[in-house]
């Protein structure tokens, strides 16, 4: 299969990845338009959640003009209102009077505590009826999947403002899930004849160049029982140019094609939060590449208020994505991490948001799955909402499960119109348990 650039991509987009952290915020929010005082609230919140941004975003995504109202900003910029007043006076405080940094990361923990930095039991990291010991970096929760982290792609080209694994990318040792063992990977694979597809993710796994994805990737083409690989990536929006111009694009798409020849099949998840994003020509020159090997590329996003909350932007996504030749897969609800009063909608509008945008596309994109959360005894999906027996409730159903044996289950839940996650939903029509409770 032979490789080509596309002669239309400009060659200014081969320049060298450039990444804005927090020491960049004050200049970058000043271009927002933000006033000494709100760029001091911004950067209270950015000593306790993540901010990464590059040239690429900055440049080609974010629209100045409407800033910081433009729903791009607003997914890589924090904003000042992402966290309780109070712990956002207690951190511009500190950074005003230049508390030292011992002080500044002490507080910053403390808040970070609060928010339930790992949602779901992600620190338990295999299935507990397997009796085997856990090991950091990887997780089995469900008994076909295993999701793998591996310890160099512990970072992303950029951060999204609503990530519910930020606590990944705060340098708190004790917080992170990585590991540089495939060979450990292999041996619990062996052992595990159930597990038929492995997930690599982070983090973000494109952040490896190719010989460092080959090392964890290339062992696994030798396992008969894997029918899948995945790799989790927002790099399709925030840096194409790992695909296109990047000194090492041809060579990972080449791997990409040993995985396929390898009879594996290779699903490229890609994080595409707003239509914006797959816009640029470049963009769109890495999804034609990527697809040129063989691999699928399947997406999903959470639906996010101020970003990306009403039907009309879905439907475009979702009609963007088919006509560039991806697969829609999941609409995910805000997990209960970080953020999640900032960003969450209520399931109830989530449902009505997911359903007036399905009714809007063709059955190509109807292969979407939503909204659905991704809670600690599986995903739960939402179905819908009606009224049975005179009561009004939600209709749900397992899309995954810890215990297998659930999958598929419907199950009803009273409605509530200011339910945003499954905590907040309680049984229907006389259950006292939800099926996964018993």
């Amino acid at each position: 299969m032979t490789l080509t650039y596309d002669a239309t991509v400009s060659p200014s987009a081969g320049r060298r990845f450039r990444a804005y952290t927090t020491r960049h915020l004050d200049e970058l929010t000043a271009r927002a338009g933000l006033s000494e005082a709100e760029r001091l609230e911004v950067r209270a919140v950015a000593t306790v959640l993540p901010f990464r941004v590059n040239d690429y975003v900055i440049d080609e995504l974010i629209d100045w003009s409407a800033a910081p109202d433009d729903p791009l900003y607003r997914l890589v910029f924090p904003q000042a209102d992402m966290l309780p007043a109070a712990d956002v006076r207690r951190m511009a405080d500190l950074l005003r009077s230049e508390a030292p940094k011992p002080e500044l990361t002490a507080a910053a923990n403390e808040v970070r505590a609060k928010l339930n930095p790992h949602p779901a039991g992600q620190m338990v990291l295999n299935i507990p009826k397997t009796g085997e010991e856990p090991f950091n970096g990887v997780q089995h929760k469900y008994d076909e999947t295993v999701l793998f982290f591996p310890k160099q792609g512990q970072t992303c080209h950029a951060y999204c403002t609503y990530c519910f694994r930020w606590a990944q990318f705060v340098g708190e040792p004790d917080l992170k899930m990585a590991s540089d063992n495939i060979d450990r990977l292999v041996a619990y694979l062996g052992k595990h004849p159930e597990v038929t597809s492995v997930l690599i993710t982070g983090g973000d796994p494109m952040i490896m160049g190719e010989g460092v994805l080959n090392r964890y990737i290339e062992p696994l083409l030798e396992i008969d029982q894997l029918e899948s690989i995945r790799i989790g990536t927002k790099a399709l929006a925030y840096w194409p140019q790992r695909w296109v111009t990047d000194p090492d694009a041809d060579d990972t798409l080449r791997l990409f094609e040993r995985v396929v020849a390898a009879g594996k099949n290779l699903a490229f998840m890609a994080h595409f939060s707003h239509p914006r994003e797959m816009l640029p020509e470049l963009a769109q020159e890495a999804v034609r590449r990527i697809r040129n090997t063989g691999a699928v590329i399947r997406t999903q996003a959470p639906l996010i208020r101020s970003i990306n909350d009403d039907a009309d932007t879905w439907a475009t996504m979702w009609r963007m994505q088919v006509r560039q030749g991806m697969v829609p897969y999941y609409m995910f609800v805000e997990r209960d991490t970080g953020p999640q009063d900032y960003f969450a909608v209520p399931l109830a509008r989530a449902y009505e948001t997911y359903r007036d945008a399905y009714q809007q596309v063709s059955g190509l994109a109807r292969t979407v799955r939503g909204p659905s959360m991704s809670a600690t005894p599986g995903k739960v999906c939402i179905d819908g909402v009606t009224e049975i027996a005179g009561e009004k409730v939600f209709v749900l159903h397992m899309i995954q499960a810890r215990d297998a044996s659930l999958v598929g289950t419907p199950f009803f839940a009273a409605y509530d119109e200011n339910a945003a996650w499954l905590s907040d939903l309680k049984p229907a029509l006389g259950a006292t348990k939800f099926p996964f409770e018993a």
